[in-house]
């Protein structure tokens, strides 16, 4: 279990955005204004940060999942030549979903298994080794509760995140049932404590790839994980455990993440 596929094809809308409250130097605003968040650099750019949490847990590939017009990440991960990994890229024409992203990356990653990620959270170690060292198929939880007290995500968007129900085996682990996206108050008061928090953040096999060709659009028109997974576990029985994590995980979705990431991140030191 060595490599990652990394989802840097987003479109960054949030971060474009435009926000008075938030004064960024002109390296910065440049940045934001591209949207490409995997770049944006915090004495380094964010996505080595990630791929050295990776490197940490003894990943060896990366593949990036970009788009066409991502030249300057192409470029500055072929130059950057790194000791601990090779870096690889698919390219996913357009932006139609998160499960087609996943799709583009077949060709690099094949028939071995491979981690998941966001390139706009930094997640800690405990996940990659979690689900580095999973039987199969699992997902990475975290802890609400630690979220809000530790992460840079206000607490209200915490609580619209997707969260999962689960079936605890006769050995006392816990498999994934299902994911439940925006959830009200009446499901969240009836989910046990913990509350599990997904993060987008995966360990899949091969039969992922059937899945996420095999679904319909969201009703947002987007192809997206959270049904590639329910379609693995309904229809093709693949059984995902659960890596339950009391950690943080940093996000940088817009402007006024920048500093707040920024600090969290101070001090750490990447070997890639």
């Amino acid at each position: 279990m060595d490599q990652v596929v990394i989802l840097a094809r987003g479109l960054g809308t949030r971060m474009r955005k435009s926000d008075p409250a938030v004064a960024l130097n002109p390296t910065l605003a440049a940045a934001a204004d591209s949207g490409v968040k995997a770049m944006i650099p915090i004495g380094r750019p964010f996505l080595d940060y990630v791929l050295g949490v990776a490197a940490e847990a003894g990943i060896t590939r990366a593949c990036l999942v970009v788009g066409p017009e991502h030249g300057q990440m192409q470029k500055y991960y072929t130059e950057l030549r790194p000791r601990r990994m090779t870096i690889e890229f698919a390219v996913q024409l357009e932006p139609l979903g998160t499960a087609d992203a996943v799709a583009a990356a077949e060709q690099v990653v094949g028939q071995r298994p491979f981690i998941m990620i966001n390139s706009d959270n930094y997640y800690p170690l405990q996940a990659f080794c979690g689900l580095r060292d999973a039987p199969g198929p699992a997902v990475a939880i975290f802890d609400q509760e630690t979220l809000v007290a530790q992460s840079n995500i206000p607490a209200e968007r915490i609580s619209k995140f997707s969260v999962v129900e689960g079936i605890t085996e006769a050995d006392g682990s816990t498999r994934l049932q299902r994911i439940i996206e925006k959830p009200d108050e009446t499901t969240l008061a009836r989910l046990p404590r913990p509350l599990g928090v997904s993060m987008n953040c995966w360990r899949f096999g091969p039969a992922i790839f059937e899945a996420c060709r095999s679904i319909e659009p969201s009703p947002r028109g987007e192809l997206e994980i959270p049904d590639a997974v329910q379609y693995a576990i309904d229809r093709l029985g693949e059984r995902f455990s659960i890596v339950w994590c009391k950690a943080p995980v940093l996000d940088l979705s817009s402007r006024d993440d920048i500093e707040p990431v920024a600090r969290c991140l101070a001090g750490v030191t990447v070997d890639l």
